[in-house]
């Protein structure tokens, strides 16, 4: 069956939602999976790359239809939007497209298994009747990217990521389209890569956010490390031009030092000189034709 999606054309005052479960406290994801949703939506926050307001949020749930359950993908961008600041309504708590107008940009899926119908209906949800995977559901609301990161090589076959790990998606004619590497998701002007290093002590291969030329969203704490490394780097440069100055000027020194003394050498020279002539003036000789005398 497919979901009945909201009639765009239809007027809506105002849905009764009280019978939507919001949250439900269900420990689902594993400690890979946590660090890196956040790693996904607080380098957005942190950066101020993006100069219209946007909403990223981790493990919310997308209300797409009105009487469907949401989907909740590992992590979500939806530009020209802001967060609902009054969460005492339950109509603000979760990603309700009535609400907010439209669905997500991008919408992430980060594979912890083969149950999570992230490109293909597993055979537990194909027996619970489920109509269509997640990458179909995404589509089929209208979804403009959709990615998939398979860090643990769960979804490796022929028809689903054939050896990445990191696929991309752009919806064209209804349709999802994969993008080529590297990931450019150009009417959000971010892009998608693969990372190695270190997270939150944690060493291993991430999925980042980057600029068009492949350089990562920094985090606050890159932000701040890469700001005192700037600091540093400019203080060292300072420094370095400082010293530069102080040789210069010792250098300066040095040879004015040299030229007094030069000049100190040749005005005893000339005193020597003027004493001997008078020396010789005394002695009734003419110190300019001493040579030409005796």
């Amino acid at each position: 069956m497919t979901p009945k999606l909201l009639n765009d054309n239809a007027v809506v005052t105002e849905l009764d939602i009280s019978h939507l479960v919001t949250e439900d406290d269900t420990p689902v994801d594993n400690f890979q999976s946590e660090k890196q949703q956040r790693l996904l939506v607080e380098p957005l926050y942190s950066s101020w790359l993006l100069e219209m307001p946007f909403i990223a949020a981790a493990n919310v749930g997308l209300f797409y239809a009105l009487k469907q359950d949401p989907i909740v993908p590992d992590a979500m961008l939806s530009l020209g939007l802001e967060v609902p600041t009054d969460w005492s309504k339950k109509q603000n708590r979760s990603y309700f497209v009535w609400e907010l107008g439209k669905v997500p940009d991008v919408c992430i899926e980060v594979v912890s298994n083969r149950e999570g119908d992230e490109l293909t209906l597993s055979r537990r949800s194909q027996q619970q009747g489920k109509p269509m995977s997640k990458k179909e559901l995404y589509a089929r609301i209208g979804v403009p990217y959709y990615a998939v990161f398979d860090p643990l090589e769960q979804l490796q076959t022929p028809t689903e990521m054939d050896g990445a790990l990191l696929g991309v998606w752009a919806l064209r004619e209804g349709r999802y389209q994969p993008l080529p590497s590297p990931f450019w998701l150009s009417s959000v002007g971010l892009g998608l890569t693969l990372w190695e290093g270190k997270f939150e002590g944690v060493n291993g291969q991430w999925l980042r956010w980057c600029s068009q030329d492949g350089q990562v969203i920094p985090t606050g704490a890159e932000g701040r490390d890469l700001e005192n490394q700037r600091a540093e780097t400019e203080h060292q440069r300072a420094e370095a031009e400082r010293q530069r100055a102080e040789t210069e000027h010792q250098r300066a020194e040095a040879e004015r030092q040299r030229a007094e003394t030069e000049h100190q050498r040749a005005e005893a020279e000339r005193q020597r000189a003027d004493r001997l002539a008078a020396q010789l003036r005394a002695m009734g000789l003419d110190p300019d034709n001493v040579g030409d005398q005796g």
